[in-house]
């Protein structure tokens, strides 16, 4: 049992999942490692006309990702992407593909 917001509620509140690990791969793909243990593939291509990430069609921006406080960012956290984002869009990789 936990309370949020003055309510309480039944079962444990779930933790939510951050980035244990993250590596920038060609045609602008993620690998990425969650909390959890799963290990991902995000495709970031469809969301680079966006604003927000127009600076990592740049492989320098690009290549320059890493990990603050669970989430994924680039230029000094000017660009991040939520890791729940991540984790519901990425494509599940098997044992045998990670290695």
């Amino acid at each position: 049992m936990y309370t949020m917001n003055g309510i309480v509620y039944a079962g444990e509140k779930e933790k939510p999942v951050t980035i244990s690990g993250v590596r920038p791969l060609p045609d602008h793909k993620l690998w990425v490692r969650f909390s959890t243990g799963e290990i991902k593939l995000f495709y970031f291509n469809p969301l680079l006309d966006a604003p927000a990430f127009q600076p990592l069609k740049e492989t320098a921006v690009w290549n320059g990702v890493y990990i603050d406080y669970g989430v994924t960012v680039w230029q000094d956290g000017d660009i991040d992407i939520a890791p729940e984002y991540l984790y519901e869009h990425g494509v599940s990789l098997t044992e045998k593909e990670t290695a």
